[in-house]
């Protein structure tokens, strides 16, 4: 998906472990290690599951941060549900970013991130 934002904005706000509630859809929180935003860093998650028959329930998990490449990859694997996520990112222009997004409800992510990050748009 194309976000009308330069690659740097994007990352930033990739980059910043509280955002990661605004867009990544289930979860509701982050607590970061110390590590903050780097290679082996493990981060506190609240979520909320869905079950037919007990509805939502907040539940805790984590995020293991595996590898970051500043302004291009991140990934990161959520132990419960089990699910590998990696984000790629490649400037199309100086206010465009192509971000791809393989693993998890991607779809819904991609959304979010496009509602939240538009630096570069014009109303």
């Amino acid at each position: 998906m194309e976000l009308l934002a330069p690659r740097a904005d994007v990352w930033a706000f990739l980059a910043e472990p509280y955002h990661l509630s605004d867009w990544w859809p289930g979860i509701t929180g982050v607590e970061p290690d110390r590590r903050g935003f780097a290679p082996g860093a493990r981060w506190k998650v609240h979520a909320t599951k869905r079950n037919i028959f007990v509805g939502r329930r907040s539940v805790e998990t984590m995020v293991l941060i595996r590898d970051v490449e500043p302004f291009e990859r991140w990934s990161w694997h959520l132990l419960k549900p089990a699910t590998d996520v990696e984000i790629r990112l490649r400037a199309l222009a100086e206010d465009r970013t192509e971000v791809t997004i393989t693993g998890g409800d991607a779809s819904r992510a991609l959304k979010r991130l496009y509602d939240l990050v538009q630096t570069a748009a014009t109303f």
